[in-house]
């Protein structure tokens, strides 16, 4: 897919591309390094919990696919290809698996063949909706998903940008219409390490951008699984989560989250 000018504002900071930057990434303009910089400056664990939440996502999908047995994987605000994307992590233990990914993003959209490959057994797809809009994102994923079968909800610091309340009732249709046996892996930041540096990473974000985030505690967090059975260690720290032998676990980060099964 080519990229179009008039969907790009490289004067304008993005945070897609600021997250990609800070994974190393280079799909990226001068303002958004300039922006991620700034935002390091004052907050340097910020390099710590991007780099952690994708650790996160990798031992959460290989957990599902090996011991759970989920081959169905719907990633809402999937964010700009990189290292071990969902469809890679998944499609290397059960090459059938099947996976949509979400987001309405257009800097995501230019990218989106790069999350269209797949196994030959498998499937991926790529939807262009908003989490706002969860009807939406349900009836297009039926036409690749099978909803009579266990699904895993992918939510990777997405919900921070429903600032208000209204994030636990869509994240509640959407888990609604997932089968028994299906699961929610989600998680977001946090103001729990250094609450100080936290909110001023959130004020920068905020003022430098058109899409607004906000902070949520570990109890705001662990809202979001009611209902749900949660699979231990809990809602914790990312980087806490099943982390391997003693170790070999990275910093603990203000990035909190866990992994719901539904009854």
């Amino acid at each position: 897919m080519p990229l179009d000018a008039k969907l790009i504002n490289s004067d304008v900071p993005h945070s897609a591309r600021i997250w990609n930057y800070w994974l190393g990434g280079k799909d990226c303009y001068e303002i958004d390094r300039l922006v991620g910089d700034q935002i390091v400056e004052a907050n340097p664990q910020i390099l710590d919990i991007a780099r952690a939440q994708r650790a996160f996502l990798v031992r959460t999908v290989e957990h599902l696919v090996r011991e759970a047995g989920i081959r169905q994987f719907l990633d809402v605000g999937t964010g700009l290809p990189t290292a071990d994307n969902t469809h890679e992590v998944a499609q290397r233990i059960a090459p059938e698996t099947r996976i949509v990914y979400v987001d309405n993003d257009p800097v995501v959209l230019v990218h989106a063949e790069a999350l269209l490959t797949s196994s030959p057994e498998g499937v991926t797809d790529y939807i262009d909706a908003d989490i706002r809009d969860p009807r939406a994102i349900l009836e297009a994923a039926a036409k690749t998903l099978d909803f009579t079968e266990p699904i895993a909800l992918v939510l990777l610091g997405i919900t921070a940008h429903i600032v208000d309340d209204t994030a636990y009732d869509i994240v509640g249709q959407l888990v609604e219409a997932l089968p028994s046996g299906s699961y929610l892996v989600l998680c977001d930041d946090t103001e729990v390490l250094d609450p100080e540096a936290m909110r001023v990473m959130i004020e920068q974000w905020n003022e430098a951008g058109d899409n607004p985030r906000v902070n949520r505690s570990p109890e705001e967090l662990a809202r979001f699984f009611d209902g749900l059975e949660l699979v231990d260690p809990g809602v914790v720290s990312v980087s806490r989560w099943r982390p391997g032998p003693a170790g070999t676990e990275g910093p603990e980060v203000d990035d909190f989250g866990g992994v719901g099964r539904k009854p």
